[in-house]
């Protein structure tokens, strides 16, 4: 019998809207702090907490030259804060947050909560920075600085990987429209690069979408994970002076087994709590090795 064949290891089915509400769903996380920068903002600070956190590009001799982002690398931190502020308008975060919450929540469930939150951070700064990027080319007048805030970019990105791992679901374009995932991704797409062409005095900020979707596209054809890509990255932080023990101890072989079988039931508890992606490349040889292992048993070999 191989792993995969385990009673406890069960592909995963579609996630009922009552357990999204649960304690560790990244989804609703980044929903209540999306909404609760955008109720303090308007009912305390009037949209100055909103400008605070925004991505800003300015002339480059203008007197509001300091306020530019990219060019001040102490300010970089605006590319991730400006995903979680919204403009004044309820419709701009409430139409990214319910696109969030129908989409987002079974594409956490297919990458799980650790390697999502990393995606999700990673379309935001990405598709703040190529927003300013494009926007440094022709930048506004001297007295004038463009910005943009927004969720938009990594929103753009989980539509993209919705119709991506699931593309013969059926969605609902404008909650009225029915038709399979693909097509409602497809078109989303094409509607951001008709806007960025046709409507370039528009304030939607279409670049940054379509960054998102980029993004997206090529973390799914390159099957990427950014949870392996981070992990161990501090491994320099041990201290050097630690030194392995080289003394090798016999144990017995049922002892060896049962080591083997913990340790199997800890990587399934991981892939069933956080997704496969989130495995290591050893890890993985460890669950290929064992499979294999139980595979011989059941066509004859020991026991």
């Amino acid at each position: 019998m191989g792993i995969y064949d385990r009673d406890y290891y069960r592909p995963a089915r579609p996630t009922p809207v009552y357990s999204s509400f649960r304690p560790q769903s990244v989804v609703i996380a980044l929903i209540v702090v999306n909404v609760a920068v955008w109720l303090v903002d308007g009912l305390f600070f009037s949209g100055t907490l909103r400008n605070y956190m925004a991505v800003h590009v300015s002339a480059l001799d203008g007197p509001r030259a300091s306020e530019d982002t990219l060019r001040h690398p102490w300010m970089w931190w605006q590319l991730l804060t400006a995903g979680f502020a919204h403009a004044a308008e309820f419709q701009h975060v409430l139409f990214n947050m319910l696109v969030l919450f129908f989409l987002g929540r079974d594409v956490e469930e297919r990458y799980g909560s650790k390697e999502f939150l990393r995606l999700y951070l990673v379309m935001v700064v990405f598709a703040s920075a190529v927003w300013a990027a494009i926007n440094e080319i022709s930048p506004p007048s001297p007295n004038d600085v463009y910005s943009m805030v927004g969720a938009s970019g990594a929103i753009s990105g989980i539509v993209v990987l919705y119709a991506l791992n699931f593309p013969r679901r059926t969605l609902l374009l404008f909650f009225v429209i029915p038709m399979p995932a693909w097509v409602a991704g497809a078109l989303f797409v094409l509607l951001d690069m008709f806007g960025a062409v046709a409507n370039q005095e528009s304030n939607v900020a279409f670049s940054a979408h379509l960054a998102g979707a980029a993004f997206a596209f090529i973390y799914f054809q390159r099957q990427w994970s950014l949870t392996r890509l981070t992990e161990g990255r501090f491994r320099w932080l041990r201290s050097p002076f630690r030194r392995k023990s080289r003394l090798k101890v016999h144990k017995p072989e049922e002892e060896v087994e049962s080591d083997m079988t913990k340790e199997v039931d800890r990587l399934l508890e991981k892939i069933s709590r956080e997704g496969e992606a989130s495995l290591t490349a050893k890890e993985r040889r460890i669950l290929e090795t064992a499979s294999r292992e139980y595979q011989r048993r059941g066509k004859g070999g020991r026991r």
